[in-house]
């Protein structure tokens, strides 16, 4: 993939030979949004990854990008396009486009792909890469449980995949751990970032009794409405520091910039080579906003020593014992979780009310 030019171009750099102009020529990296960067969540954050690269590099590297492109055949007529406009790289950055990354990829096999909390890996030029958000979603499960006061946490769902059902059980099961009486209220938007139907679904959490939201789902409009509300909630995806002190006492930060920046230089050098990346608060890509004082010192506390246990590898959030909703067992006590699993992960955990849509 784009080896014999780069390799015939360090050739004529070592015997001091002129370079043609075309050998000068930036290397264009394009992004495809599902939503724009003005959410102040998740694209926003694939954003700022973006003007990292940019930043990093300088002139060396161009980026462009299209923000809120439907997941689907849009998809593909969009990374295409960018293809033809003379893209040598395409960062996807939405599960849904996994499926039109792989056909792109197959017609353009010299252009380097990467796919966003994707699994597919059809061609040598895809590869994907994610982040453990679901130990984020711990830390913030163990404040929330000791926040509460109604005893009813609520979480506003994007889309019934593993990824999404992960980061339920992990918030539930910290929750649960510090506050047994905790109860989660599931409510599915069937979007990723819908401004007007994620302050519906958080209003319809507060009148079901929920004093904390939390959201997988990519605008400040469930904040807005907790604001409103005088309860508590989270930022998702980006700091959403506008937010605090209350709401937003605390948020998962979704760091894409040190992926963004290691990958296109590998692509630019010649080393890129296919992998499925997913990293987390050890490596730095998932990060916890500040806590603010609304959130008591002793939790904060708390919460940072089971943040700097990840960190160190010596704690991960899914540890037996653990049962199925359905009372089965899952996970032996001090039993871990493998990567296969969790990739997988289709089922609520024991204490979990409700029923996963098909």
């Amino acid at each position: 993939m784009k080896l014999l030019p780069r390799l015939l171009a360090s050739a004529a750099l070592a015997a001091g030979l002129a370079l043609p102009a075309a050998a000068q020529d930036p290397f264009t990296v394009g992004f495809v949004y599902i939503g724009t960067p003005g959410d102040y969540g998740w694209t926003y954050e694939h954003d700022q990854g973006r003007l990292a690269v940019e930043e990093h590099f300088g002139d060396a590297v161009d980026t462009v990008f299209v923000e809120n492109v439907p997941e689907g055949p849009d998809a593909e007529r969009v990374m295409t396009q960018m293809i033809l406009n003379g893209a040598d790289m395409v960062f996807t950055t939405s599960f849904g486009y996994g499926e039109a990354t792989n056909a792109v990829a197959g017609n353009f096999p010299d252009v380097y792909f990467e796919h966003a909390t994707g699994y597919l890996r059809e061609h040598p030029n895809v590869s994907t890469y994610s982040a453990r958000f679901y130990e984020g979603r711990a830390v913030l499960g163990h404040i929330a449980g000791q926040m509460t006061e109604s005893n009813i946490v609520g979480y506003i769902a994007s889309y019934p995949i593993p990824e999404v059902i992960r980061g339920i059980n992990s918030a539930f099961l910290h929750a649960r751990e510090v506050n047994p009486d905790v109860e989660f209220r599931v409510v599915w938007a069937y979007t990723w970032f819908d401004p007007a139907v994620e302050a519906d679904a958080a209003q319809a959490l507060i009148d079901a009794g929920a004093d904390v939201i939390m959201q997988h789902t990519d605008s400040t409009a469930p904040q807005a409405v907790a604001q409103e509300a005088g309860i508590i909630s989270f930022g998702q995806a980006s700091d959403m520091i506008q937010f605090a002190p209350l709401p937003r006492v605390a948020s998962i930060i979704d760091n894409w910039a040190p992926y963004y920046i290691r990958r296109v230089g590998e692509a630019m050098e010649g080393t890129w080579e296919q992998a499925d990346t997913w990293e987390g608060i050890d490596t730095g890509m998932v990060v916890i906003g500040e806590m603010t004082d609304a959130i008591p010192a002793e939790l904060r506390a708390s919460a940072q020593a089971m943040i700097d246990a990840m960190a160190a590898g010596e704690y991960h959030p899914f540890t037996g014992p653990i049962n199925r909703q359905d009372g089965t067992a899952w996970l032996a006590e001090g039993e871990i979780a493998d990567d296969g699993t969790l990739a997988g992960m289709n089922f609520y955990v024991e204490g979990m009310t409700g029923e996963i849509p098909n």
